[in-house]
């Protein structure tokens, strides 16, 4: 088993969603909970846009700029992160947010929800269309989280956080809808919880075990073939750059003086193999 590397400070509180702005060369990350995107240039600066409420996910737009996930809504956003538009409501209830999500390789944004209280069954996967319209594709989620398409086109791989499972849904490209499902992988509660997760080009799933300070690595039939560790036991996510680093955010959130030092901080790993095409939104 090899042991991930801190490559940056603490830079967030609960730091999630991470992202490869290859346009820019940088790794974006959101600190949920405090509302922020936090840009981390390797071996440089590290740069905080303060953005308000809640900060869920985020991904780039073809067009340039960002998409991001608020607390309730989408909002797109210029390169430098001054709104493009007005919010884009999903949904109005106060006891539900939005926590992880991802684009299908036709350029639609998908993002999941969860109730504060974490009340089983009231998350809902909903999706960003290039025309601005949103639309819920599953119901019924507790703690939506990771969600990645595979290179066939015709499947997603998606986390509900407490199923202890990574889910693999047959997939419609034309209409962006989720068909039968069949368990990937099932994990032992003792080796944490499947949180967010990254694609790489062998088609090799990369999951974030929240609770549990470890990534474990799934090939396509659901066979686990490597195990990561990471010195912060909440590891929320995952994701390559270009080439073959592997980073993953952690967070600290509800942890207080028995936090590890790192909790927060963003960690790396060359992992010897590239990842997969990440997306951008269409719209």
């Amino acid at each position: 088993m090899r042991t991930a590397r801190q490559v940056t400070d603490v830079v967030t509180h609960h730091g999630e969603g991470p992202f490869w702005d290859g346009a820019a060369g940088r790794l974006l990350v959101v600190d949920m909970l405090a509302g922020a995107v936090v840009a981390v240039v390797p071996g440089g600066d590290v740069h905080r846009y303060e953005l308000g409420g809640v900060a869920a996910a985020v991904r780039a737009r073809e067009a340039g700029g960002y998409v991001l996930a608020t607390e309730r809504a989408f909002q797109r956003y210029t390169a430098d992160f001054t709104p493009d538009g007005p919010p884009i409501a999903a949904f109005d209830d106060p006891e539900i947010r939005m926590n992880d999500g991802g684009c299908d390789p036709q350029g639609r944004f998908y993002c999941g929800t969860m109730a504060y209280a974490m009340t089983p069954g009231a998350g809902v996967l909903y999706r960003l269309d290039p025309d601005l319209t949103v639309h819920q594709v599953l119901t019924g989620v507790t703690i939506s989280n990771g969600i990645q398409w595979p290179a066939d086109g015709h499947h997603v791989c998606y986390n509900d956080t407490p199923t202890g499972r990574v889910d693999r849904y047959s997939f419609d490209p034309d209409t962006g809808t989720f068909g039968a499902r069949e368990t990937l992988a099932a994990i032992d509660p003792a080796q944490g919880q499947p949180d967010g997760m990254a694609l790489d080009a062998e088609g090799g799933l990369w999951v974030a075990l929240w609770g549990s300070g470890a990534i474990h690595r799934y090939a396509s039939d659901g066979t686990l073939t490597e195990r990561i560790d990471v010195p912060a036991r909440q590891t929320t996510a995952c994701a390559f750059d270009d080439g073959t680093t592997l980073f993953i955010t952690t967070s600290r959130d509800g942890l207080g003086n028995a936090a590890e030092s790192g909790a927060g901080a963003v960690f790396a790993i060359d992992v010897g193999v590239e990842g997969a095409r990440q997306y951008a939104f269409a719209g």
